[in-house]
């Protein structure tokens, strides 16, 4: 799924993998789910993993029916655990309409996770509400309503995503054990996660916050209670391994297999077989699989030994982790790209919201920013023009003061942040902050997506330009060249010279422009970081 001048399938695939791989503590953590074997994040994770190392033996043209197979066979042979068999379903599902398409477009997102559903509940003897499964199924029944309402291929995935994590925060109303623990499905999380990743490698941006625990309300909370969900009356043994063979009968496998023990999977083709189950005699179930074929890839895990070493890290991280002190002033910005947050979260913000130009965060998601920072008030940087609006309208609900200092450029927040002063007022300092952030002007990089007209005339797709103020003012074919022309329309008297590079810019890139930059301007004092930022390779700040 990309367009011509877009990421690979199987970047897509890959970036997908790294974000879920980023966050499998976070989903770790909330497994909580009543047959305790192993760790969701963990599994998930090791699944993805496989599907990753399938993808590597291709070339990085491959055609995407290559990689489909890739990702259906990867999953199949390195799924791990309840919740990696089912993934490994989900990604059949979704590639066995993929890789027959031509090309991507939004009815194809709407085919692919409809198939993905009917597969992955064929897949479940049992489906439980409140799951990985109904987050697919909410996810899935968003795309058709986005392809009527005329999304194109990235809004109906955004739209997807936007209903898989509002599936999550309903899991805990599905399932009582989720209530219980004051947490949301583990699963659903790890796959919501995913699609995201998916669909910011595809359109920009990065993966949200999202904390994974709830209170009584359904609000969101910062920690969560260890829960040990063992049961004795329970299965011990997590039991899982590769059955090879021919003419393998795939329901006959599961018929025996739930007849001898529970949460019983068995995926696959008559050839090959991915079996999961729970029993108190692993050696019984492999004497059988063995009567059948061969077995390759065996794990037996004891659950009970599993689940009290899980509550006990729980309950040693969550102890020594004392609750925050409430401070006068606290601070929320909005960014995109892990360089950008890393300096904002330096420079004494509490929460970097996810977000930019073309993913601009809802009211809700700043509003539970701004209440999760333990402060009395809170000054709020939006960094874009487009979420002025919303960051406004959220300060009128928010159940504490906030100001909004109205930023247009991450930059600008980093100015207004060296003027803080948690001494002073709160009007005082959203008046000094914001004078701080007008006096730095800013000029960004990047490629125009179509023909056009500028100021200085005619613009074709695929050119680079240079904006300031929200202006074109620079037009050319190279990055650099147009750096150089855009510093001299913003540079004036200023002093610093402030450049971040996005993620689509090398540090060798950087280091060089910060050298020719440097030799046309030698009064500037220039410092260059890595902002990681997605569309704008580079971002240039003067003060």
């Amino acid at each position: 799924m990309t367009d011509r001048k877009g990421p690979s399938f199987h970047v897509l695939i890959e970036t997908a993998a790294s974000a879920l791989k980023d966050r499998r503590d976070e989903v770790n953590k909330l497994n909580v789910f009543p047959v305790p074997d192993g760790d969701t994040g963990t599994n998930m994770s090791l699944t993805m993993d496989a599907v990753v190392a399938e993808l590597a033996k291709l070339d990085d043209d491959a055609p995407v029916a290559d990689v489909c197979h890739a990702v259906t066979h990867g999953s199949l042979m390195g799924a791990r655990g309840n919740s990696g068999v089912i993934l490994s379903q989900i990604l059949r599902g979704l590639c066995e309409v993929v890789g027959q398409a031509s090309q991507p477009d939004p009815q194809l997102v709407a085919d692919a996770f409809a198939r993905s559903v009917t597969v992955a509940f064929q897949a479940v003897r049992k489906p439980i509400e409140g799951t990985m499964l109904t987050v697919l199924r909410d996810a899935s029944e968003a795309a058709p309503a986005a392809v009527a309402a005329g999304r194109d291929l990235v809004g109906v995935l955004k739209d997807v995503v936007d209903a898989s994590y509002d599936s999550v925060r309903r899991t805990p109303d599905l399932l009582p054990v989720l209530k219980e623990a004051g947490v949301v499905d583990a699963g659903g999380f790890g796959l919501a996660i995913l699609f995201e990743g998916f669909t910011t490698a595809l359109a920009g941006g990065a993966v949200r916050e999202f904390d994974g625990t709830i209170g009584a309300g359904g609000g969101v909370l910062t920690g969560f209670t260890p829960v040990d969900d063992w049961d004795d009356d329970e299965y011990l043994y997590c039991t899982e391994f590769l059955l090879f063979g021919s003419s393998l009968d795939r329901e006959a496998v599961e018929e025996h297999l739930a007849s001898v023990g529970g949460s019983q999977l068995a995926v696959g083709d008559s050839d090959a077989l991915k079996v999961h189950v729970h029993t108190d005699d692993p050696g019984s179930i492999l004497a059988y699989a063995t009567g059948l074929g061969e077995v390759a890839e065996v794990h037996v895990n004891n659950m009970r030994r599993q689940t009290a070493a899980r509550a006990e890290e729980l309950r040693s991280t969550t102890s020594a982790r004392p609750a925050p002190p409430v401070k006068p002033l606290g601070f929320v910005a909005v960014a995109a790209g892990k360089g950008l947050a890393d300096i904002l979260l330096s420079l004494g913000v509490d929460r970097v919201v996810s977000g930019g130009q073309t993913m601009n965060p809802s009211t809700a998601e700043l509003l539970e920013a701004v209440e999760s920072v333990p402060a009395e008030a809170v000054i709020i940087f939006p960094d874009n023009r487009n979420i002025i609006m919303a960051a406004q309208a959220m300060a009128g609900v928010a159940s504490k003061p906030v100001g909004v200092v109205p930023t247009t450029s991450v930059p600008q927040a980093f100015s207004a942040l060296l003027a803080a002063d948690s001494s002073a007022s709160l009007d005082d300092n959203i008046r000094n902050m914001t004078a701080a952030a007008a006096s730095v002007r800013t000029g960004e990089i990047t490629t125009a997506i179509k023909d056009s007209n500028g100021k200085s005339g005619p613009i074709k797709a695929g050119q680079v330009i240079g904006i300031a103020d929200h202006e074109i003012e620079v037009v050319g074919d190279d990055l650099a060249e147009v750096a150089v022309r855009l510093l001299d329309v913003i540079a004036g008297d200023g002093e610093t010279l402030t450049l971040l590079a996005g993620e689509d810019m090398s540090d060798e890139q950087a280091a060089s422009l910060a050298e020719r930059l440097g030799g046309l301007h030698p009064k500037m004092e220039i410092e260059s970081h890595r902002g990681g930022q997605p569309l704008y390779p580079l971002i240039m700040a003067v003060e």
